[in-house]
């Protein structure tokens, strides 16, 4: 297929992804139908097409990049959709005739060849590896120390305020302290014997 004009026909629905395969189509024309949402991805595909128009529908979404691999391109008209963003650009976009007719009435396009500028994306840029492992390790001491404080200052509440539990924790470490004691005392003289029979 060579020629494909569909314009006036009140068509619906979206622009099939199967007329992209058409790759010897010279003349493509489905103005002025009530085709909704975006343009094929890959219409970029139809690299005979010289005539594109998808004027006076209801498209939305952005306009592919794609679109300017068309080398054959001398006709392109997308006015009166719903089309968005920034127009792309490329070497054959740029040789069209009255390239601001070609977009017009598509309020959310932006970018030459219209007047309207695109909005600034500002990149916020990522801090260092480094930085950011140096601030990880910074909050886990952080975290760390402030929960060995409150743990050692609830112990210490606890102790003071409870009596029982306080001759208890005395009591443990009495016991604990005379078992370090008399191991230490056993194990010194176990090993001063052996060295003596060793001598």
């Amino acid at each position: 297929m060579v020629n494909l004009d569909l314009s006036c026909n009140n068509l619906t629905g979206e622009v099939p992804e199967e007329i992209c395969t058409l790759v010897a189509l010279n003349n493509f024309n489905f103005s002025w139908n009530a085709l909704t949402g975006e343009i094929p991805r890959k219409i970029g595909d139809l690299a005979q097409v010289e005539s594109l128009d998808l004027s006076h529908n209801e498209l939305s979404g952005e306009i592919p990049t794609s679109l300017s691999a068309l080398t054959y391109l001398s006709h392109l008209n997308l006015s009166y959709n719903n089309l968005s963003g920034k127009i792309p650009s490329g070497n054959q976009l740029q040789v069209l005739d009255d390239q601001a007719s070609i977009f017009v009435g598509n309020p959310g396009l932006c970018g030459p060849p219209l007047t309207k500028k695109c909005p600034e994306t500002i990149l916020i840029p990522a801090a260092p590896e480094d930085q950011k492992d140096g601030s990880d390790n910074a909050s886990l001491l952080l975290g760390m120390s402030s929960g060995f404080v409150i743990g050692l200052w609830t112990v210490f509440c606890i102790l003071l305020f409870k009596t029982k539990w306080r001759i208890v924790c005395i009591t443990l470490y009495d016991k604990l302290y005379d078992w370090v004691y008399v191991q230490a005392v056993v194990g010194s003289a176990s090993l001063s014997r052996k060295m003596d029979t060793r001598s």
